[in-house]
């Protein structure tokens, strides 16, 4: 079950890296054919979305079926790993979540850049006329 985390884990270090380099003043060729390349591994790398989504779905109901230990019954090394699942469940839904805003936020800059970029094409056949 960690290979799944593992994996939300390196995708999620690769999207902020991707981000950042994004961000980065860089000169306009280099930019524009970073971004491009960037554009052709999205289309592909959108499974995160459904596969971090999924796993949302398993952390929620894994939540509703967990036993719960917060009676006096429970004996301590219960209620730690209780407590431990618990704030496993909470760190796996902050990384599910990045992943998910992180690819929205590089599908966004290569979208603005885009967009910035075909409005300097027009731009520039304005000035020639």
């Amino acid at each position: 079950m960690a290979l799944q985390w593992m994996i939300l884990t390196y995708v999620v270090a690769a999207e902020a890296a991707i981000a950042l380099l994004l961000t980065l003043p860089s000169p306009k060729l280099i930019k524009d054919r970073l971004v491009s390349l960037i554009s052709l591994i999205l289309q592909p790398a959108l499974f995160i979305v459904p596969f971090a989504g999924f796993q949302l779905l398993d952390i929620y109901w894994k939540n509703e079926h967990r036993l719960m230990c917060t009676s006096d019954i429970c004996t301590a090394t219960e209620r730690d790993r209780y407590e431990k699942s618990i704030y496993k469940a909470q760190r796996n839904v902050i990384l599910c979540a990045a992943s998910i805003l992180l690819y929205w936020c590089v599908y966004r800059i290569c979208k603005y850049h885009k967009e910035i970029q075909s409005l300097e094409e027009v731009e520039k056949r304005y000035k020639e006329q």
